[in-house]
């Protein structure tokens, strides 16, 4: 159930970041653009994203190994359906992700004083 509900979650910030450019949010190519700066933040310990940023190197991983290929080898149709479901979410992750790290950038650092 909790994976059905990440699934769904990733889809829905997927349909929102498609059409966030016409309604005044970050576009696509801001999105994309923002990704090298999440990633290098990330690496510095800038930004907390690392778990989002592994899971996402992961996905990536899975959908081009070879070892994907062996579902597409037996079972054609549903070989592909997972590779669908997994750029999918990726596309969505990476979209809703960077669109955090933009209002990361936006936002000043907070100064704690003890």
């Amino acid at each position: 159930m909790a994976k059905t509900l990440k699934r769904a979650a990733a889809f829905t910030a997927l349909a929102r970041a498609l059409t966030a450019g016409t309604r005044g949010g970050p576009t696509i190519a801001q999105r994309l653009g923002a990704l090298p700066r999440m990633i290098a933040a990330t690496v510095r310990g800038r930004y907390d994203g690392g778990a989002r940023l592994a899971l996402m190197v992961a996905a990536t991983a899975y959908v081009v190994s070879p070892v994907d290929a062996v579902p597409e080898m037996f079972l054609v149709f549903f070989g592909l359906i997972d590779d669908t479901v997994a750029v999918t979410w990726l596309a969505g992750m990476i979209l809703s992700e960077t669109e955090r790290f933009l209002e990361w950038e936006r936002t000043p650092p907070a100064l704690v004083v003890e």
